[in-house]
């Protein structure tokens, strides 16, 4: 028998910036920082949606790029979770790095919300065995979270990432500039993420977000800036620092309330956003946690009203569908998948306290049951 010892070093790195296509902003030379830069060929995919809601992005990056690099390719697909549905988006990549003879010392930028950047890096993950990959999220959703994250994915068989790999960004920039177009009932919906993070890390953190509900939902711009960074830090710390960062083991701390949620968006077929369904899902276990003893019963209800102050939904009517022929509710289903997806014992975040999560491996689906229909106690007839 042979064995080695395989030491491996990743640099996770994320920039905070505005324009960063603007010809006098040098985040994007800093994120690339590669010797040689002339010599280096950069394919920079942007999601439609983006090029429609800022229409001189293109352009402006085409000029950046194009006076940096050997050569520049500016490319608009089409994004959104059903992108995510299917290999399309991914050929689509692969396709296009090997018509514009994209190797493995070119990079790839990839501008776009969640659901694009995890096909897009699936596609750069998987081609070559692996592109220079700089992500710039264009969602609150996608900065907060899955933007500075190491995983990428397709959803399969109707189950949430299904199809996907591990795989650390070479950098990231998160350009406030693009978050200024996403629709104004909608966009302070993505900081869900942060406050996830925050009830299972970071109390001080939560407590901030309750203390400026108002600026968040109006989406002022500095504190909506500070809670990204702030749950970028978070989430980044977690991934390099917890000692899993390609999850090998079972605990799954950063997808705390995502059990339910990744169900209720497969039942919805997508059309409830991952953060509404986040919402819900955090809401569902927060409530399990206290009524299954682990957390107080005044500090559950004080978050499920920052949720609801926070204008999150904390249930939706697909969460009361039942099985026709095992009669149990539906949703629950989510925790085998949820199991399967990660491998070993079912391991499920829940909640001790505000910033500190705890993994239990059981799940009373009674209880849980009895959870769901009091969240959703208003859509069930008298």
């Amino acid at each position: 028998m042979l064995e080695y010892s395989i030491p491996v070093t990743f640099r996770h790195r994320a920039f905070f910036t505005r324009d960063a296509f603007c010809a006098d902003n040098g985040t994007l030379i800093d994120a690339i920082d590669s010797d040689n830069l002339c010599e280096k060929r950069i394919l920079c995919l942007v999601e439609e949606s983006v090029a429609l809601d800022h229409p001189y992005l293109t352009a402006q990056a085409g000029v950046l790029l194009d006076n940096i690099a050997k050569e520049a390719t500016v490319v608009t697909l089409p994004g959104g979770e059903l992108a995510k549905n299917s290999m399309q988006l991914v050929d689509e990549v692969h396709q296009l790095v090997d018509r514009h003879h994209i190797d493995r010392h070119s990079f790839i930028v990839c501008v776009g919300g969640g659901a694009f950047l995890d096909a897009v890096g699936f596609g750069a993950a998987t081609a070559h065995r692996g592109i220079r990959l700089i992500r710039m999220p264009s969602t609150t959703l996608a900065q907060c979270d899955s933007g500075v994250g190491v995983k990428n994915g397709i959803n399969l068989f109707g189950k949430k990432n299904f199809n996907g790999s591990f795989a650390v960004p070479w950098a990231v920039i998160n350009d406030f500039s693009l978050l200024a177009t996403q629709p104004a009932d909608t966009r302070h919906i993505g900081l869900v993420e942060a406050l996830k993070v925050g009830l299972i890390k970071d109390a001080a953190f939560v407590e901030f977000i309750a203390s400026h509900v108002d600026e968040l939902n109006a989406f002022e711009p500095e504190t909506v800036e500070h809670v990204i960074k702030e749950s970028a830090r978070l989430h980044m710390e977690h991934i390099a620092t917890g000692g899993d960062p390609f999850e090998n083991g079972s605990s799954r701390p950063l997808d705390f309330g995502h059990w339910a949620a990744h169900k209720l968006e497969q039942m919805t077929n997508f059309e409830f956003s991952h953060a509404e369904a986040v919402a819900v899902g955090l809401t569902l276990d927060v409530l399990y946690s206290a009524r299954v003893g682990l957390l107080d019963e005044a500090v559950a209800q004080r978050i499920i009203q920052l949720v609801r102050d926070l204008n999150y939904p904390t249930h939706h009517p697909a969460m009361l569908d039942r099985s026709a022929t095992s009669g149990e509710l539906t949703v629950l289903a989510g925790l085998t998948e949820f199991r399967e997806h990660l491998g070993g014992q079912l391991t499920v975040c829940m909640l001790t306290a505000i910033g500190q999560g705890i993994d239990v491996h059981e799940i009373d689906h009674a209880l849980m049951d009895e959870c769901i229909h009091e969240l959703n106690a208003e859509l069930i007839p008298a």
